[in-house]
């Protein structure tokens, strides 16, 4: 890894997945000897727009095309017990 002239690092792809680190993550930083150690942030990091960035890099990945009402509709059909024909 290389520091950049800003100062930044690029977090490897693997390590950010195991950590959970999303865009817009608080990691912390702390000296240990002559080594330094980062961490995703405390708990403050769980807010609404924690969530919500999360929610926004999902939007648009689904395959399928449906309206509520197709949805609604759907779910339905898997809820409603079968009628028996005697």
């Amino acid at each position: 890894m290389q520091v950049t002239s800003k100062g930044q690092v690029t977090i490897p792809q693997e390590i950010r997945n195991r950590l959970g680190l999303l865009p817009h993550t608080k990691v912390a930083f702390e000296l240990a000897g002559d080594h330094a150690r980062d961490r995703k942030a405390g708990r403050e990091n769980r807010s609404k727009r924690q969530r919500t960035l999360a929610l926004e890099a999902l939007r648009g990945t689904a395959d399928v095309r449906m309206n509520t009402d197709e949805i609604m509709a759907l779910n339905a059909r898997k809820t409603r017990p079968r009628k028996r024909h005697n």
